[in-house]
């Protein structure tokens, strides 16, 4: 086993993504099978996502989801990837987080984001604006304050007070300060901008304040990671999303996955090729070979603890693959 690889735990983030052709149904569906399938293999943990209003995702209730595939698995822990608190009460979001933990006792995980919608419209049909976001520290710490029953309002949630739920905080802006002040795990991504993840693990560490959740800090690296048996294979994995996050950058709208064959098929503008391009940079894509090094590279710059997998594509089985073989790398 490779010693750096083989000293952290790796875990898989899916997205519920919609696929032209396939019903939203369906990719809720798919994800309760993925974590079936990567609970098999030995991964740590299973998140899902919130989105709203996207055409390209289905997972816009991720505590109803999570609950869903907490039931359909046995031992892999299960959480959110995450929840965005901004979009709501501090104190629903303890008592979603209550009931889960209560009926998976020591499964659950309760990943916390900053976002406030993807656009103007949602933000508006959730009653939020983005200012919303400048105060994620103090609705994390009212969330926290109700499993500790600290509320000066004098309600107690229930049944989360008195639970443990682990806490971590998504690093996106302010996150990585947010979660040294708060004294708790952050997952930073993403692979493709190396140098920025350093200066956002390394402010984390620097400023970490151990707290009841956490006495040190503990730090996820995410990104997408593609394995297959050949390079051209891995990287035909990463073609549905870039093309995907190319056309929101030109059109406005993230739309469902398109098959890797219809985007090769594609005319682009320039400005649509530089996009795709640039969305099928820097990701680890290879053969396990290949992966084992590109993993052990991140693994050494960062010191990381996890690394959470969030690879999305048309083709399941291919994706389904990539898991195995990954896993596979973990192993050996």
């Amino acid at each position: 086993m490779n010693s750096v690889i083989g000293s952290v735990r790796f875990s898989v983030l899916d997205r519920s993504r919609t696929r032209e052709g396939h019903t939203a149904a369906e990719a809720l569906r798919d994800t309760v099978e993925l974590a079936r399938e990567v609970e098999a293999l030995g991964y740590h943990r299973f998140w899902v996502s919130e989105h709203h209003g996207v055409p390209g995702v289905a997972g816009s209730a991720p505590t109803v989801l999570a609950t869903v595939v907490a039931g359909a698995t046995r031992t892999i822990r299960v959480g959110t990837g995450g929840v965005m608190l901004p979009n709501h009460q501090p104190l629903v979001v303890a008592e979603q987080f209550g009931v889960l933990e209560s009926l998976f006792p020591g499964r659950i995980d309760m990943g916390l984001g900053r976002s406030v919608g993807f656009t103007d419209g949602v933000r508006k049909a959730l009653g939020r604006d983005k200012d919303d976001a400048e105060d994620f520290d103090g609705q994390l710490q009212e969330l926290l304050g109700w499993f500790r029953g600290t509320s000066p309002t004098r309600v107690h949630a229930r049944p989360a007070e008195g639970l443990r739920v682990p806490p971590f905080v998504l690093a996106t802006g302010e996150g990585a300060a947010v979660a040294a002040h708060a004294g708790l795990p952050m997952v930073i991504g993403d692979l493709r901008n190396r140098e920025k993840m350093r200066r956002g693990i390394d402010h984390y560490r620097t400023r970490f304040r151990p707290s009841r959740w956490a006495r040190e800090p503990y730090v996820v690296v995410s990104g997408t990671v593609a394995v297959a048996a050949t390079p051209e294979v891995a990287r035909r994995l990463l073609i549905p999303e870039a093309w995907s996050m190319a056309y929101s950058r030109t059109h406005g709208t993230f739309p469902p996955l398109p098959p890797a064959g219809r985007v090769e098929s594609l005319r682009m503008t320039d400005r649509e090729r530089g996009l795709y391009e640039a969305a099928l940079a820097g990701h680890l894509a290879g053969t396990e070979e290949q992966v084992a090094h590109e993993l052990a590279s991140v693994l050494k710059e960062t010191d990381a603890d996890e690394v959470l997998v969030t690879t999305s594509t048309y083709d399941r089985e291919a994706l389904l693959d990539s898991y195995r073989r990954l896993a596979a790398v973990v192993r050996s």
